[in-house]
């Protein structure tokens, strides 16, 4: 779906109408020059009420050679979690194509995944490549880049109404899948009140995690990008050159590149993912 402004002066007009009308003023003029008039993050808020399809995404390369698209790198924000709830994310065991190919064949590819126990602040990258699925009863925010080319791995053997399943990107997904073990699968961060601290890095989004109770500035001078602030919990204020807009928990607010600073305030626990590109 493509993102409406909500409100304001430019309420009802879409996020690819105002980059065409702004452009760099928008998105800063290193995006702009990259990615034009396409804006080069999806945001959504996922709520999982069963388990979803085993998936892997291709990178740059490969999408831009199957798919002329770009690849799917991403990352998830952990809202809240059930007791018990999972990720499948990555593997436990070191995998061939060959020995990939026979778990599809025989039913069997849940045996070598990772099964990751998550609760609500975990954050977890999800580079192109790497096999994921995210289990009931989690509720996260994702963000990534723009892409939709998805190959769907296994779908516990679920059909419709008519007894048909998806389809399943055997053979697609083989030369996608970064077969890596890894230690861990979780991205540490600290939590420090009143101040933004590193979460994310990757070459195609920097996120960081910002906890606060109290009036936090905030200065983006720096940065050639828009910055997206995703509010996870909590409910506060921006303030800008004198104008006050309410922020609640499972909204999105767009900082233009040109606007080189605000103020974050809330009267109570506020948390936010400041997302913009490096």
């Amino acid at each position: 779906n493509i993102s409406i402004v909500s409100n304001g002066q430019w309420a009802g007009v879409s996020i690819l109408e105002l980059i065409e009308k702004f452009k760099d003023q928008l998105v800063g003029k290193k995006v702009y020059d990259q990615f034009q008039n396409e804006f080069p993050l999806l945001i959504k808020y996922l709520d999982a009420n069963d388990d979803l399809s085993i998936q892997v995404h291709p990178n740059d390369e490969l999408a831009k050679v199957r798919h002329n698209s770009f690849g799917k790198t991403e990352m998830w924000y952990i809202m809240q979690a059930d007791k018990g709830s999972f990720l499948y994310l990555g593997f436990d065991e070191k995998l061939s194509p060959e020995n990939y190919e026979t778990h599809i064949q025989n039913n069997t590819i849940l045996q070598p995944l990772h099964q990751e126990q998550v609760s609500a602040g975990d954050l977890l990258y999800i580079p192109a490549g790497r096999v994921h699925a995210i289990g009931k009863g989690i509720l996260l925010a994702e963000i990534q880049q723009t892409s939709d080319i998805t190959y769907r791995i296994y779908d516990f053997d679920r059909a419709d109404s008519g007894g048909v399943k998806r389809q399943l990107h055997t053979e697609e997904s083989k030369a996608a899948i970064d077969f890596t073990v890894h230690q861990t699968y979780k991205t540490p961060y600290q939590k420090v009140m009143n101040q933004s601290v590193e979460g994310i890095i990757s070459p195609y989004f920097k996120t960081d995690v910002l906890f606060f109770n109290t009036a936090v500035v905030r200065d983006y001078s720096t940065l050639d990008s828009f910055v997206a602030l995703v509010c996870t919990e909590g409910e506060g204020e921006i303030i800008q050159q004198g104008n006050i807009y309410p922020i609640v928990a499972g909204q999105v607010y767009l900082i233009p590149a040109s606007c080189p600073q605000i103020e974050l305030s809330t009267s109570k626990n506020c948390k936010i993912l400041e997302t913009y590109i490096p």
